[in-house]
Parts: structure tokens; sequence; C-alpha cells
């Protein structure tokens, strides 16, 4: 039998190991890609959420991008990601607001 080739230590895995270690390393810039519905208030309102999970956020880098018929709009943020807790919880809240369609 053929022994596995080295992998990078990616740190301690979960007790019951049945997750492989995490690839992230974190402190991290993490981009996040949001597809909503284009409305007025739509990017103000991402960027209060992504503010409430990573504080220092500038909304001012903020990507934006309508769609080619102009009824989407597609933003890109990039955050300052501590912890897979952290992304976790933001990804909950983006994808459970009523005006965002799709979270990447």
């Amino acid at each position: 039998m053929a022994a596995e080739p080295d992998r990078p230590d990616d740190g301690p895995e979960s007790p019951d190991g049945a997750s492989p270690p995490s690839l992230m390393r974190f402190p991290m810039d993490f981009p996040i890609k949001i597809m909503g519905v284009r409305a007025d208030t739509f990017a103000d309102e991402v960027a209060a959420v992504l503010r409430r999970h990573a504080p220092d956020f500038d909304p001012a880098t903020l990507e934006m991008r309508p769609s080619r018929q102009g009824t989407y709009l597609g933003l890109t943020a990039t955050i300052r990601a501590v912890s897979r807790d952290q992304l976790d919880a933001l990804y909950r809240e983006l994808t459970a607001h009523p005006l965002v369609k799709v979270v990447l």
C-alpha cells in the first residue's frame, strides 16, 4: 500500500474525527458575493449586516454590479474574517434577509 502524500498541518481534527481540518487560516481577508433584489436600500441593508459581523468592514469598499436587465444587484464585499463561527453567523443572517437571493 502506498503512503499518503504529505499534507500541511491544518490544526487539530474535531474530537470525533468526523470532519477534516479546516484549510482556512484566521484572520484572513474573505470575499463574499451577495445577489439580491435591486432595491434602493439593498446595499445599505447588506452593509449593515456585514458591519454587525465584521465591525471593521468599510461600506465604501462594497463593489456593486446590476444584472443585465436591472432586476438584481450583485455585491462583492471583502471582510476580515476572524473565525469560522463569525462566517457561519454572517452567512445565516445574509441568507435569511428578505432581499437577498444568493450568497456565495
